[in-house]
Order: structure tokens, then C-alpha cells, then sequence
């Protein structure tokens, strides 16, 4: 039997400043995880990943990472992505420094 299909975010690495993204729903990239995209069609996941590992002049590492539906947006599921979302962890800068984000 096939596993069940969970709810996906496309997310990478942006090139040129290496900060976590997020693909958005209009298609562009975030750097904040409650505004991606939630992938709820296996099909529509994959070619949108397809698609950002196309786009080799602007991200690189795309991936599809499990999430779940939250009241802001989507919610990372394992701790590996959660950690991503947070931002850099060697001191507050970045998202750490924006709380009203995490």
C-alpha cells in the first residue's frame, strides 16, 4: 500500500545570500515559512519542485518538507525544519531579531 500523501512546502536555499526560502503561493520565494505555499496535490509538489530546481541562478538545495495547516499559515513538522524557520542560531539577527515572525 502506497503511503499517504502529506501536506508539503517547497523550501531552499536562496544562492547568493544562502538564507532559508519558502516558495509562496503567487509563485515567488519568502523567507518566512507561514507564507509558503501548503501543497496539498502530490502532483502540483513535485512540479513545483521541479520548476525551483530549475531556477539554479537563484536557489539551490530545493526540497519538498512536510507541514501541517496552522492559524497563520503552514507549520513545520519535524524539528530539522522548524530549526530552519528560526533563522540563524549564532546570535539574534535575521528572523531571531523579527520575533513578532516566529
Amino acid at each position: 500500500m502506497a503511503k499517504e500523501f502529506t501536506p508539503k512546502v517547497l523550501t531552499a536555499n536562496d544562492l547568493l545570500e544562502g538564507d532559508v526560502i519558502y516558495r509562496a503561493t503567487d509563485g515567488t520565494w519568502t523567507r518566512w515559512h507561514a507564507k509558503a505555499e501548503l501543497f496539498t496535490d502530490p502532483a502540483r509538489a513535485q512540479s513545483a519542485l521541479d520548476a525551483a530546481q530549475a531556477e539554479v541562478d537563484h536557489c539551490v538545495g530545493a526540497y519538498l518538507a512536510d507541514a501541517r495547516p496552522g492559524p497563520n499559515g503552514p507549520e513545520p513538522i519535524h524539528f530539522r525544519e522548524d530549526f530552519r524557520a528560526r533563522g540563524p542560531s549564532n546570535y539574534p539577527h535575521g528572523k531571531q531579531a523579527e520575533t513578532s515572525h516566529v
